[in-house]
């Protein structure tokens, strides 16, 4: 099959991400919008008929003091990562992209290698013996990922670290999703582990009401979110970023961003996002109070957006980034701990992926990237 690579505009890169059943949010149009600092290129693959067969979202970051830049493709792009021609539909991304004036590309591949039940990492988490998500027998293997490593690295692609550099902006290689096809909701809910089922009742019984809001409502947002961020140390990203991801994403399509709160009282507890495409559905930041944990008010608002996203149809409600460390002393913990109790698996992707166009530029921005 062969393949001609172009330019398209975010019309015909909205469409055909509309056509697909689910592609990340990362490779929306409007997603160029949210990363205002970056300059941005929908690029088109199409095959013999003219017909478009592919589609990515490029971000480029420009070197400080020189015209060279990093190409990013978040999550993407989104093509026939199994096609057994893969060199036909990246040779002619590079040559654009070197064009284009980019020194290195990045880009993570939408592809899931593993996945693990919540069963087996609760087994992992009671051995001793285990400290690490991989040490853990997985319950599905996708054979066809490893294929696709292979190709990659053939051709000169290098495999990035884990959690590795970037601008900051690196997408977790782990993921925690509760799959939602061909599943009743009494199913999911059944799944539950037995603290998540007593801690929703808890907060029903309390009068816990988990409601949406709108674009008004984004400062309380930021309200959590900033007391969040002192709570868990991170440096929090500023309200006009939510703002602009707001107008940008539901600009696009109304149902893309929603946000919602669960409040006692008539006090907001605990908030979160929700991001939609297709039939994939992300919980994406969450922020919550430091009173009123007794309510349960966290456990309400997941129960209630699952349900959200399993009326619009979803086939999985992912629960976004998690780390592979399963020893309970490590501070990241608790993060996976909260996350299976929703029954759901954990996933594991490809990583991502460099391939320096220049290598001394490349090697040039790790260090400054290390230094920072």
């Amino acid at each position: 099959m062969s393949l001609t690579l172009r330019t398209i505009s975010r019309e015909q890169h909205l469409a055909y991400i509309q056509s697909l059943p689910a592609a990340s949010h990362m490779q929306v149009p409007a997603w160029a919008d949210v990363k205002a600092e970056w300059r941005s290129e929908s690029l088109g693959w199409f095959d013999k008929s003219g017909e478009l067969v592919g589609a990515g979202l490029v971000l480029y970051r420009q070197l400080p003091k020189i015209k060279r830049y990093l190409a990013y493709l978040p999550e993407g792009p989104v093509i026939n990562w199994f096609a057994p021609n893969l060199t036909d539909w990246l040779e002619p991304m590079l040559a654009h992209l070197k064009h284009q004036g980019a020194f290195s590309v990045k880009m993570g591949p939408p592809v899931i290698i593993r996945r693990w039940e919540a069963t087996s990492i609760k087994a992992g988490i009671q051995n001793p013996d285990v400290k690490r998500l991989r040490d853990v027998e997985a319950d599905f293997i996708e054979p066809r990922a490893f294929e696709v490593a292979d190709k990659l690295r053939r051709m000169g692609w290098q495999q990035g670290e884990d959690g590795g550099a970037g601008f900051g902006d690196v997408q977790p290689r782990y993921v925690y999703q509760v799959p939602l096809a061909n599943r009743s909701l009494e199913e999911v809910h059944k799944n539950f582990n037995q603290l998540w089922r007593r801690n929703i009742k808890k907060a029903e019984k309390a009068g816990v009401e988990v409601v949406q809001g709108g674009y008004q409502d984004l400062e309380e947002w930021q309200r959590l979110y900033e007391i969040t961020a002192v709570r868990d140390h991170f440096r929090p990203r500023p309200l006009s970023y939510f703002q602009r991801m707001w107008t940008a994403l539901n600009n696009e399509d109304p149902n893309r961003m929603r946000l919602y709160f669960a409040r006692h009282e008539g006090v907001n507890l605990s908030a979160a996002t929700m991001l939609i495409v297709g039939g994939h559905v992300w919980y994406s930041y969450g922020a919550s109070d430091n009173i009123g944990r007794e309510v349960r008010p966290s456990n309400a608002m997941q129960w209630r957006m699952l349900r959200d996203a399993y009326a619009l149809g979803a086939t999985v409600y992912d629960l976004r980034g998690i780390s592979d460390s399963l020893d309970e002393s490590d501070h990241l913990f608790g993060l996976i701990q909260f996350k299976v109790g929703t029954g759901g698996q954990a996933a594991e992707y490809l990583g991502e992926w460099d391939f320096p166009l220049n290598k001394l530029l490349h090697k040039a921005l790790d260090l400054y990237m290390s230094y920072r």
